[in-house]
């Protein structure tokens, strides 16, 4: 697919039309494909012959996702799963051996952990923790055996920024794979590939998706790495359905004008909310009190459709304010069109201990946000009155 801009790729980088000439692209909910004559399927299955074979291997709808989401963040090759949390598993358990190490940032999603710590070990493979932004902590749990580095950056929910130009270095240097979560920003804001990562998950059932409809994930990267990760995939079966390829296909035609709108509500809510005294701070990327500003002005295009903020008070005041709201959203999920408040420290982190949570920023009164595109004015409004 040639390269061309993000918006054209995205409405434009589709498959061949059938015999039919349609103009939007179908659906094909098929399991599996026939051949012309047993030279060909002998040679399809050999991988001789391109072509469809059967549904878990791959299929138009599922093809046409990764084709455009490779276009999209640099990427070699990858492979379209059920869930996000498959994307993750996936692209460690296929490029991984018993024995093997991974040098972990500490600010990781929930269920992340709970691959590290409570899965990953029952098959010989050991994790060590560190602070994202202290490199000098990566230097000192390296191990004969550390093969993966993983992070995610914005991490979630307290948006601290990795400087991936400097853990790129530190991967090729000692020979290690760079393994980014890129949900929270998607290919609209950055490209971790670009500036030197080997592979990236999404989960697509976020902003790519965009409207809370299907579950998916993506693994993106090197085609070396994934065509591990293919192997891996084909013979375990966590394939995303056709039916959500289609869906998060068509997504795609508006996610660079969806995360533009995301960004500047939540830029703009952020703003407003500092002034507020019943919170005791306000984090956002693109804040000038934001730890990382400076380098996440360098490496994401915007500042995110995520905000966090502390509400003085502590774990009730937090979930008062989540029962005074009237238009948001309580969910557990985000980067949807509507916008959805959260509490982290109950909810999608209340499997971490307080320490765990403390230590990567989940306070017990911090709320998540995940800005929508309703009008600013109510998104704020709304806000402002549960706080009151």
């Amino acid at each position: 697919m040639k390269k061309s801009n993000q918006e054209t790729t995205a409405i434009r980088g589709q498959i061949e039309r059938t015999q039919y000439r349609e103009h939007s692209v179908p659906l094909f909910l098929t399991s599996s494909f026939t051949f012309g004559s047993a030279e060909e399927m002998a040679g399809m299955f050999a991988g001789d012959i391109e072509g469809d074979v059967y549904s878990r291997y791959a299929n138009p709808n599922t093809e046409e996702f990764i084709q455009k989401m490779c276009v999209l963040e640099g990427a070699d090759a990858g492979f379209a799963t059920a869930s996000g949390m498959a994307a993750v598993w996936c692209s460690m358990a296929a490029l991984l051996d018993s024995g093997d190490h991974i040098i972990a940032s500490r600010a990781l999603f929930g269920s992340t952990h709970q691959i590290l710590s409570q899965l990953l070990p029952r098959f010989g493979i050991t994790f060590t923790y560190v602070d994202g932004i202290q490199i000098e902590q990566w230097q000192e749990s390296l191990t004969p055996k550390t093969k993966m580095v993983l992070l995610e950056t914005p991490s979630n929910p307290a948006l601290q920024i990795i400087d991936l130009r400097l853990a790129a270095d530190f991967c090729r240097n000692h020979r290690l794979i760079l393994n980014v979560d890129n949900c929270f920003s998607t290919p609209v804001i950055q490209n971790p590939l670009i500036l030197g990562a080997d592979i990236i998950t999404h989960s697509a059932t976020k902003y790519i998706d965009g409207q809370g409809r299907v579950l998916g994930g993506i693994v993106l990267g090197k085609q070396e790495l994934i065509d591990k990760v293919i192997f891996f995939c084909r013979h375990t079966g966590p394939a995303m359905s056709p039916f959500n390829a289609w869906i998060l296909s068509k997504s795609l035609e508006t996610l660079a004008l969806r995360m533009e709108r995301h960004c500047q509500n939540a830029h703009t809510l952020a703003l407003r909310l500092q002034n507020e005294s019943k919170i005791a701070e306000v984090i956002y990327p693109f804040l000038e009190s934001h730890p990382q500003y400076e380098l996440a002005q360098s490496q994401m295009k915007y500042g995110g459709g995520i905000i966090g903020f502390q509400v003085k008070g502590g774990t009730d005041a937090g979930r008062n304010f989540l029962n005074k709201i009237k238009m948001c959203s309580l969910s557990a999920n985000l980067g949807d069109s509507r916008t959805i408040a959260t509490h982290p420290a109950s909810t999608t982190h209340s499997k971490l201990s307080t320490a765990e949570r403390e230590a990567v920023g989940i306070s017990d009164g911090l709320i998540r946000i995940s800005v929508g595109l309703e009008h600013i004015d109510d998104i704020t409004q709304d806000i402002l009155q549960a706080l009151d």
